[in-house]
């Protein structure tokens, strides 16, 4: 069955978890029999987009390039999904209007407890100064104002997450319900109906 190609679309600060969320929706959609894509916006900086350094212009630059491939992986029928911090409306709202087929999840998570959760040490070095431009310490990052979902990583863990953005894209018909199982076979329903009789209770 052919499926319909749309852009995922995760934004939000770093180390909020769109990397771990896209990969998690990535699988399950792949499960589903659906052709996948993941945008990671660390590796397309190292490939699409390197010497790109991170001024306005350059980040709007990187972010319309993720967002012209995964048009056209759209337009091809596969599900793109685009991981990028993103931090400015505009150029977000640009692409959602050249993709069209664009769904917008918004991974949120508290500046604290991502100062506290800080793996790669980022965080701390923004402080202090050695990194400039870092969105949400020295450079803005603008919420998005329009999200088909918003994620709270604080809270959620990442299957709840997961299966929310799953239960949205399901309602959004952009990708089909996940098939029923049934719960026993017909022969296990058989053997519990047999030990049932044989114990007297039908």
């Amino acid at each position: 069955m052919e499926h319909k190609g749309f852009t995922l679309w995760f934004t939000g600060l770093s180390g909020s978890g769109k990397t771990t969320l896209a990969r998690g929706v990535e699988s399950i959609l792949r499960e589903r029999g659906m052709k996948v894509e993941v945008l990671d916006g660390d590796i397309i900086r190292q490939n699409l987009s390197k010497g790109l350094g991170f001024s306005k212009e350059d980040r709007d630059t990187n972010i319309k390039r993720i967002g012209f491939v995964c048009k056209l992986l759209t337009r091809n029928g596969v599900v793109a999904i685009g991981s990028a911090i993103s931090p400015y409306r505009e150029v977000r709202y640009f692409v959602r209007q050249d993709i069209g087929d664009f769904v917008l999840v918004y991974v949120k998570c508290p500046l604290e407890v991502l100062i506290q959760r800080d793996v790669k040490g980022l965080y701390q070095k923004a402080l202090s100064g050695e990194i400039p431009n870092f969105t949400g310490i020295s450079d803005p990052y603008e919420e998005p104002l329009d999200p088909e979902i918003i994620i709270d990583t604080a809270v959620e863990s990442s299957q709840e997450s997961i299966g929310k953005i799953i239960a949205k894209l399901e309602e959004l018909e952009y990708i089909p319900p996940a098939p029923q199982q049934p719960v026993y076979s017909e022969e296990e329903e058989k053997e519990i109906e047999d030990r049932l009789h044989a114990l007297g209770y039908i």
